[in-house]
Protein backbone atom coordinates (compact mmCIF):
# COMPACT_ATOMS: atom_id res chain seq x y z
CA UNK A 1 0.00 0.00 0.00
CA UNK A 2 1.64 3.58 -1.12
CA UNK A 3 1.00 6.32 1.67
CA UNK A 4 -2.24 8.05 0.83
CA UNK A 5 -3.93 4.23 0.96
CA UNK A 6 -2.73 3.84 4.81
CA UNK A 7 -4.13 7.15 5.51
CA UNK A 8 -7.67 6.78 3.86
CA UNK A 9 -7.64 3.32 6.34
CA UNK A 10 -6.13 5.10 9.05
CA UNK A 11 -9.20 7.75 8.11
CA UNK A 12 -11.85 5.15 7.69
CA UNK A 13 -10.92 2.98 10.63
CA UNK A 14 -12.50 6.08 12.72
CA UNK A 15 -15.93 4.90 11.60
CA UNK A 16 -14.65 1.27 12.37
CA UNK A 17 -13.91 2.18 16.12
CA UNK A 18 -16.83 4.31 16.69
CA UNK A 19 -19.18 1.19 15.18
CA UNK A 20 -17.60 -1.10 17.28
CA UNK A 21 -17.57 1.02 20.33
CA UNK A 22 -20.57 3.16 20.94
CA UNK A 23 -23.48 1.88 22.57
CA UNK A 24 -22.17 -1.25 23.93
CA UNK A 25 -23.99 -2.57 27.10
CA UNK A 26 -22.10 -0.86 30.42
CA UNK A 27 -21.25 -4.68 31.65
CA UNK A 28 -18.85 -5.03 28.61
CA UNK A 29 -17.37 -1.78 29.29
CA UNK A 30 -14.61 -3.83 31.67
CA UNK A 31 -15.60 -7.16 31.06
CA UNK A 32 -12.60 -9.70 30.40
CA UNK A 33 -12.18 -13.07 29.10
CA UNK A 34 -9.45 -13.47 31.32
CA UNK A 35 -7.52 -11.43 33.93
CA UNK A 36 -4.57 -11.26 31.53
CA UNK A 37 -6.41 -9.75 29.23
CA UNK A 38 -7.94 -6.46 28.36
CA UNK A 39 -10.90 -4.71 29.00
CA UNK A 40 -12.84 -2.32 26.16
CA UNK A 41 -11.55 0.17 28.16
CA UNK A 42 -8.37 -0.22 28.59
CA UNK A 43 -8.31 -0.95 24.99
CA UNK A 44 -9.54 2.39 24.04
CA UNK A 45 -7.38 3.83 26.73
CA UNK A 46 -4.71 2.48 24.95
CA UNK A 47 -5.51 3.17 21.32
CA UNK A 48 -6.14 7.31 23.04
CA UNK A 49 -2.59 7.08 24.62
CA UNK A 50 -0.79 5.01 21.59
CA UNK A 51 -2.11 8.13 19.18
CA UNK A 52 -1.17 11.07 20.79
CA UNK A 53 2.45 9.17 22.76
CA UNK A 54 3.12 7.02 20.10
CA UNK A 55 2.55 7.05 16.44
CA UNK A 56 1.65 10.80 15.54
CA UNK A 57 5.19 11.93 17.47
CA UNK A 58 7.27 9.60 16.42
CA UNK A 59 6.37 9.47 12.87
CA UNK A 60 6.90 13.50 13.17
CA UNK A 61 10.57 12.62 14.87
CA UNK A 62 11.43 10.22 11.79
CA UNK A 63 10.85 12.94 9.32
CA UNK A 64 12.36 15.57 10.91
CA UNK A 65 15.45 13.34 11.51
CA UNK A 66 15.23 13.30 15.46
CA UNK A 67 16.85 9.61 15.92
CA UNK A 68 15.80 10.07 19.96
CA UNK A 69 13.36 7.35 20.67
CA UNK A 70 11.66 8.19 23.77
CA UNK A 71 10.60 5.20 26.04
CA UNK A 72 7.11 4.53 26.37
CA UNK A 73 5.38 1.57 28.64
CA UNK A 74 2.02 1.05 26.84
CA UNK A 75 1.58 -2.31 29.05
CA UNK A 76 2.62 -0.20 32.16
CA UNK A 77 0.43 2.51 31.33
CA UNK A 78 -2.56 0.21 31.77
CA UNK A 79 -2.07 0.49 35.57
CA UNK A 80 0.46 3.04 35.72
CA UNK A 81 -2.92 5.63 34.32
CA UNK A 82 -5.29 3.52 36.49
CA UNK A 83 -7.28 2.71 33.17
CA UNK A 84 -9.91 0.45 34.59
CA UNK A 85 -11.11 4.14 36.39
CA UNK A 86 -11.27 6.17 33.62
CA UNK A 87 -14.74 7.13 31.79
CA UNK A 88 -15.11 4.96 28.64
CA UNK A 89 -16.87 7.55 26.44
CA UNK A 90 -14.70 10.53 27.75
CA UNK A 91 -11.90 8.46 26.33
CA UNK A 92 -13.02 7.02 23.18
CA UNK A 93 -14.19 10.48 22.28
CA UNK A 94 -10.99 11.47 23.50
CA UNK A 95 -9.34 9.30 21.33
CA UNK A 96 -11.25 10.07 18.21
CA UNK A 97 -10.57 13.49 18.04
CA UNK A 98 -6.76 12.54 18.39
CA UNK A 99 -7.21 10.31 15.39
CA UNK A 100 -8.86 13.22 13.81
CA UNK A 101 -5.94 15.29 14.70
CA UNK A 102 -3.82 12.61 13.02
CA UNK A 103 -5.14 12.13 9.96
CA UNK A 104 -5.54 15.79 9.05
CA UNK A 105 -1.67 16.35 9.77
CA UNK A 106 -0.95 13.50 7.66
CA UNK A 107 -3.14 14.75 4.95
CA UNK A 108 -0.31 17.53 5.18
CA UNK A 109 2.57 15.25 4.16
CA UNK A 110 1.63 15.41 0.80
CA UNK A 111 4.76 15.69 -0.67
CA UNK A 112 6.84 13.77 2.49
CA UNK A 113 9.69 11.51 1.84
CA UNK A 114 8.77 8.63 3.11
CA UNK A 115 11.82 6.56 2.89
CA UNK A 116 12.85 9.05 5.46
CA UNK A 117 14.53 6.81 8.27
CA UNK A 118 15.75 6.86 12.00
CA UNK A 119 17.07 4.01 13.74
CA UNK A 120 15.29 2.12 16.48
CA UNK A 121 17.05 1.07 19.34
CA UNK A 122 15.12 -2.45 19.20
CA UNK A 123 14.06 -2.84 15.48
CA UNK A 124 17.29 -1.26 14.22
CA UNK A 125 16.93 1.32 10.49
CA UNK A 126 13.13 2.00 10.60
CA UNK A 127 11.71 4.32 8.16
CA UNK A 128 8.66 6.45 7.69
CA UNK A 129 6.87 4.29 5.40
CA UNK A 130 7.10 2.03 8.01
CA UNK A 131 5.66 3.67 11.14
CA UNK A 132 2.66 4.15 8.82
CA UNK A 133 2.21 0.94 8.44
CA UNK A 134 2.78 -0.19 11.89
CA UNK A 135 0.48 2.23 12.34
CA UNK A 136 -2.20 1.13 10.11
CA UNK A 137 -1.04 -2.57 11.56
CA UNK A 138 -2.05 -1.26 15.26
CA UNK A 139 -5.34 -0.54 14.03
CA UNK A 140 -6.20 -3.88 12.96
CA UNK A 141 -4.69 -5.83 15.74
CA UNK A 142 -7.13 -3.88 18.15
CA UNK A 143 -9.86 -4.35 15.65
CA UNK A 144 -9.91 -7.77 15.83
CA UNK A 145 -8.81 -7.97 19.62
CA UNK A 146 -12.07 -5.62 20.15
CA UNK A 147 -14.40 -7.92 17.94
CA UNK A 148 -12.80 -11.49 19.57
CA UNK A 149 -13.48 -9.79 23.02
CA UNK A 150 -16.93 -9.00 21.98
CA UNK A 151 -17.58 -12.66 20.62
CA UNK A 152 -16.23 -13.90 23.50
CA UNK A 153 -18.96 -11.94 25.74
CA UNK A 154 -21.69 -12.87 23.90
CA UNK A 155 -20.49 -16.76 24.06
CA UNK A 156 -20.20 -16.26 27.53
CA UNK A 157 -22.78 -14.48 28.35
CA UNK A 158 -25.17 -17.59 27.22
CA UNK A 159 -23.88 -20.58 29.18
CA UNK A 160 -24.81 -23.03 29.25
CA UNK A 161 -25.22 -22.54 25.72
CA UNK A 162 -22.61 -21.35 23.37
CA UNK A 163 -22.30 -19.88 19.78
CA UNK A 164 -21.64 -23.14 16.92
CA UNK A 165 -24.51 -22.51 14.81
CA UNK A 166 -22.57 -19.30 13.53
CA UNK A 167 -19.66 -21.10 13.04
CA UNK A 168 -16.23 -21.38 14.54
CA UNK A 169 -14.05 -18.58 15.25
Amino acid sequence: MNPIEIIGQLDANSAVFKSLLYSVPEKLILWKSSESRWSLLEIVCHLYDEEKEDFRPRLAKIIAGDHNWDPIDPEGWVLLRKYSEKDFEIVLKDFLYERSVSVEWLKSLESQNWSMKAFHPEFGEFSAINMLSEWLAHDLLHIKQIIKLKFDFLNESLNPHFISYAGKW
